[in-house]
């Protein structure tokens, strides 16, 4: 697998990275040989939440690999704090709170990378300011990011804390494009001409910051797999075509999309499936043409002005 430079960081990551929010109903035997797997295919980069299975999430995963120095130097940890139930917190305590808990749970001293998770509209940025200070002096926490922010958010952030905020993980797949719509229909008068996120996709590129895709086999926010789903024949025949042209697998070509984009963008994959995992990591080998981009663009629903 290809490697990729973390915004302005020195990290040096595969394309794909592998999502752990479903890791808490595997064995610790299955989840060990979904991580093993990863690294073989290449994926270093393991993204965790304080909420992912209550923490179990995170827990099974370093069990399952039983975690030590030379295990853990061979990976980088991410997760993210701020969702709680029923409510966002990004106050300084619940911010160093979850991530002592994190560490606990991952059986490290360090994570590599901390996320808020969400935006918390009752956010103090001083506070915020004031835990990253803490947690990155300390050398718990070593880089930082967002989730799920748009460009002013980020800048009011920006203006307290110290540390480069060099990540923002948002959703994106050939079925949910929001990011990308509004730049085709610059001074039209129709909803893809709306800009619902602040051109989050040019800010984060003149940023130096990485997006990091979510759901990327997602249509809508949580509705299902387009991949595969009947509902959608015109783009799964793109894809059925594209994967036939390459010797891939769908999944893979929906994933090539995304890392055709010049942006840079990674693809959090959130596949328990080692064969899948490893069908996917061979997005890393394609480089779809321009033509077949805006074909499976335009095979998702999306008319170009």
């Amino acid at each position: 697998m290809r490697k990729m430079k973390l915004g302005t960081s020195d990290l040096q990551v595969g394309e794909i990275s592998l999502g752990c929010m479903r890791m808490s109903s595997l064995s610790e035997k299955d989840a060990a040989a979904v991580i093993n797997n990863a690294i073989e295919a290449g994926v270093n980069l393991f993204d965790h939440a304080d909420i992912y299975g209550g923490g179990s999430s995170e827990e099974v995963f370093a069990n399952a690999i039983n975690m030590n120095s030379s295990v853990r130097e061979k990976m980088i940890l991410q997760t993210k704090c701020g969702i709680r139930d029923g409510f966002f917190d990004f106050s300084k305590n619940h911010i160093i709170n979850s991530v002592e808990g994190s560490l606990k749970r991952l059986q490290t001293d360090y994570i590599d990378i901390l996320l808020l998770h969400r935006p918390d509209t009752l956010m103090e940025p001083e506070e915020v300011a004031e835990a990253f200070n803490e947690l990155y002096e300390s050398g718990k926490v070593r880089h930082f990011g967002v989730s799920n922010q748009n460009p002013l958010q980020i800048e009011l952030l920006k203006k307290y804390v110290k540390q480069d905020l060099m990540i923002n993980q948002l959703q994106l797949s050939i079925m949910f494009t929001p990011m990308i719509d509004a730049g085709f229909n610059v001074n039209m008068q129709h909803d893809a001409a709306i800009v619902r996120d602040g051109s989050v996709l040019d800010y984060s590129r003149l940023n130096d910051m990485t997006i990091q895709a979510w759901s990327p086999f997602q249509h809508g926010m949580f509705k299902g797999v387009f991949v595969g789903n009947e509902d959608f024949p015109e783009v799964n025949a793109k894809l059925q075509e594209l994967a036939e042209k390459y010797d891939v697998t769908d999944s893979a070509i929906a994933t090539a999309w995304i890392l055709r984009h010049p942006a840079k963008i990674q693809p959090v994959v959130g596949t328990m499936n080692t064969q899948r995992l490893t069908d996917i990591s061979k997005a890393s080998d394609i480089q779809l043409t321009r033509q077949e981009w805006y074909e499976l663009y335009r095979a998702a629903g999306n008319d170009l002005p």
